[in-house]
Formats: C-alpha cells, sequence, structure tokens
C-alpha cells in the first residue's frame, strides 16, 4: 500500500463552520433528488400498472432486478470516489458527471410514449438507477466528511434530509396538481430536469470539498476485510435495512391503500403533502436532541417506537375514515426525519472508527454499501409487496375482495411495525456515543497518528 498522510498545509481540525448558506448549498441537491426518489417508489407502479395495463407481478420483478444490478453499481462508485482525485477533488466531479443521464432517464421514465411495455420501463430505470448511484453515493460521503463533530453531523444529515423532504412534497403537489396521472407524471418530470442542474451547481460553487484524513491508499479486498469483521457496522447496516423496508412498505402501497382502502383515490396527494409536511415541521427536533446531549441511536429509538405507537391504528381503518388517516399521516410524519438524518450521521461515526483502525478514509465505499442497503428496502420490500398483492388477486384499478383488502392492511400497517421493533432491538444498547466519537476524532486528526 502506497503512504500518504494528511496535507500539511490544512489545519489538523478545523472544519468548515456550518452556517446556513453552506448548509443550504450542500442540501439543495436533494431537493430535486428526492422530487425523483419519490414518484419512483410512490407512484410509478400504480402509473404503469394502471394508466398503462403492465403487470404488479412483472413491475415488482423489475424493482427487485434492478436492485440486483445496484449490488454492483453502488460498492463500484463508492470505491472509485475514495481512490480517484482530481483537481477537483474526491467528490465533486461525480455530482456533475450523473446528473445529465438522471435529467435523460427521468424524463423517458416520467414521460413515456404511447404503447409502452416491460421493456421500456426497464431499460430506463435500470439507467436511472446508474444515474442515482453516481450522484448519490459521493454526495453522501461529501456530506459525511464536511464536520467531524459528533451532533454537527445531524445537523448536516438533518439539512440534507428536510430539503429532500422539500422535494418529495413539491412533487406531491405537482402530481396532485394533473388532471390525470399521465399529466402529474410529467409536471415531477419537469421539476426534476429544471431544477437539477441548479442545484449541483450551486452545490458545487459554494461547498469546499472535504479534507481527506486517509494516510494509506488501501484496496477494495481490504474494505471487505473491515465489513465482514467490524460488528458495530453490519449491526447499524441491518437495523437501517429492516427499518428501510419498514418505510418502503408503505410507501410503496400508499397510493393503493387511500383508493381502495379508505375509497378516496383524489385524496392520495393531499395525505401524502400532510405526511411529508409534518416530517419537515418535525425535522430540527432530532439535531436538538442531540446537541442537547441525547445519543443519536436512543433518539432514533425513541422515534421509532412513537411511529409504531401511531401506526398500529391504521391496521383497523376501513372506507370512510379519512379523518383518522389524516391524523396518522400527520403524527407518523413527525417521526420520518428521524429515519431519515439520524442513521446516515451515526455511520459516518463509524466511518471515523475504520479511518482510525486502517488509515484509509474510504467514506465513499461505506457509504455506497449504506445506499444498496436503502435501495435494497425500498424496492426488495416494495417490489415483494407488489407481488404478494398479485397473487392474493388484488388489483390496482379494483374492485377488490374482503380478503384482498385485508391482506393489503397487513401488508400496508402490521408488517412496518413488526419490522420497526426488530430495528429497535438492534439498536437500543449500540455503543458508539458522542465522547467515543471524539476520541476517534483525536486520533484521526492528530499528526503523529
Amino acid at each position: 500500500m502506497a503512504q500518504r498522510g494528511p496535507d500539511p498545509t490544512q489545519p489538523a481540525s478545523a472544519p468548515p463552520i456550518l452556517r446556513p448558506g453552506l448548509l443550504a448549498a450542500y442540501a439543495a441537491p436533494a431537493l430535486p433528488l428526492a422530487a425523483m426518489y419519490f414518484p419512483v417508489y410512490v407512484f410509478l407502479s400504480e402509473f404503469y400498472a394502471d394508466t398503462h395495463g403492465l403487470s404488479l407481478v412483472a413491475i415488482g420483478t423489475v424493482f427487485i432486478f434492478v436492485r440486483i444490478f445496484d449490488a454492483i453499481s453502488d460498492p463500484l462508485i463508492g470505491i472509485l470516489s475514495d481512490r480517484i482525485t482530481t483537481r477537483w477533488g474526491r467528490r465533486r466531479q461525480w455530482l456533475a458527471l450523473g446528473t445529465p443521464l438522471v435529467m435523460l432517464s427521468a424524463w423517458m421514465l416520467f414521460v413515456p410514449p404511447d404503447g409502452v411495455d416491460i421493456a421500456h420501463l426497464t431499460l430506463w430505470l435500470f439507467l436511472l438507477t446508474l444515474g442515482w448511484t453516481i450522484i448519490l453515493t459521493p454526495y453522501f460521503a461529501w456530506g459525511a466528511e464536511m464536520t467531524g463533530d459528533y451532533a454537527g453531523r445531524s445537523t448536516v444529515a438533518t439539512w440534507r434530509e428536510t430539503a429532500g423532504l422539500i422535494g418529495t412534497i413539491l412533487a406531491a403537489i405537482l402530481y396532485a396538481l394533473g388532471t390525470n396521472a399521465t399529466q402529474g407524471m410529467e409536471y415531477v418530470a419537469l421539476l426534476i430536469v429544471a431544477g437539477l442542474p441548479l442545484a449541483v451547481l450551486l452545490c458545487l460553487a459554494r461547498v469546499p470539498e472535504p479534507r481527506d484524513f486517509s494516510r494509506v491508499q488501501a484496496g477494495p479486498a481490504s474494505l471487505w476485510r473491515v465489513l465482514t469483521g467490524e460488528k458495530l457496522f453490519l449491526r447499524l447496516l441491518a437495523a437501517f435495512f429492516i427499518n428501510g423496508a419498514a418505510n418502503a412498505l408503505p410507501a410503496g402501497l400508499f397510493i393503493f391503500f387511500v383508493s381502495q382502502r379508505l375509497g378516496a383515490p383524489d385524496l392520495g396527494g393531499p395525505l401524502l403533502i400532510v405526511y411529508f409536511g409534518a416530517a419537515v415541521l418535525a425535522a430540527p427536533l432530532w439535531p436538538w436532541l442531540v446537541k442537547r446531549g441525547f445519543s443519536k441511536h436512543r433518539v432514533w429509538c425513541g422515534a421509532m417506537l412513537y411511529a409504531c405507537a401511531v401506526f398500529a391504528v391504521a391496521l383497523f381503518l376501513r372506507e370512510g375514515d379519512i379523518l383518522a388517516f389524516t391524523a396518522i399521516c400527520a403524527l407518523s410524519g413527525a417521526a420520518l426525519g428521524a429515519d431519515l438524518s439520524l442513521p446516515s450521521a451515526m455511520q459516518a461515526d463509524l466511518v471515523d472508527l475504520d479511518t482510525a483502525r486502517s488509515g484509509n478514509q474510504r467514506t465513499g465505499a461505506f457509504f455506497a454499501l449504506w445506499s444498496l442497503a436503502q435501495k435494497f428496502a425500498l424496492a426488495g420490500a416494495g417490489g415483494a409487496a407488489l407481488i404478494l398483492l398479485g397473487w392474493i388477486g388484488f388489483s390496482a384499478s379494483g374492485p377488490n375482495s374482503d380478503g384482498a383488502l385485508l391482506g393489503l392492511s397487513l401488508l400496508y400497517a402490521l408488517a412496518p411495525i413488526v419490522l420497526k421493533l426488530a430495528a429497535i432491538g438492534l439498536m437500543w444498547r449500540f455503543p458508539m456515543d458522542a465522547a467515543e466519537q471524539r476520541t476517534l476524532r483525536q486520533r484521526i486528526e492528530s499528526p503523529a497518528a
């Protein structure tokens, strides 16, 4: 391994001050990316099944195979973004490279031609996923490296995820403004194509490249040895995956639940706005609790327990229970910000653990596996749910039998609670706290280390 050390011209511990302008510039790309990400897992299945007549089983199968492709592309991009340093740094060029591919693929996927078939969905979903990976993995690594402060990382992640929530709300509003699903998807596509290049340019212009604390250049094999030997990383990754699957089930089935279980097909968009709006309003609570001395893992567990208690009521809803479901959307949405920001902030702390032990700061590779777990959870749980719905005879356009509606309710409400309880069991006694992370940063930033 080639030896190298930190740049002596850089101060040992002087990350950029996390001023609102800097945080907003970093968070900006998350808005159009979330406006793209959200419809893929909430609207796309119904759009291609109901509007274009593709089978739910075929759509679910495509989602699962796309995730298999991710198993190769995500780690590859993560490792490359760690190892390749250009005049622009390690992270910035990947955002510029992926933006045109995402713009084209999102347009082709959301605004398909007449007579679209499963091949069209497969091709453009694969290409969109590739562009998504090229941007997202280095982007998350960039955020994790902006500061070495335990609480500050929660702040960075919260700004990014709040911008993403705002993008999600805008996508839901634009979709609802369409006179039909076709027009709604086109409005969302326009937001992505117009907003993503502007947001990426702002980020590239305003946010400095993070310092690389690597002292050696290690290959992918050493990463595999660390991952298989680092129990804390695998424990956090498992909890993140399980909780991600818990969130993916209601996300992928939301439109079906509102239209078929509650009998209110026109209220899907407004109810989503309530859910994500509550998440935006509650987002500042989570970094505030961390700054007050609560450990990230305990705050996250508390948020998941609260979400389980609220969401349990959804299992008993029937046709016409719109007011009760609106309250559930608002109350459970408040916990979403913790799911989005705290685990990735904890992941950044575990990158410190690896950097201190190995001498190699491979944030991109770690977040590639993080992104892969998130995508597998979303598409795997969502795809499996669609396949199960198809097997029990559920129809996206209705009418449905009582048995099919019961199966929908169980998948939508009960399964996520069981999964979240499993994630809480993994994380309740997680040993990484502010004191341990501070010790790691001192080792990493010490010139004599």
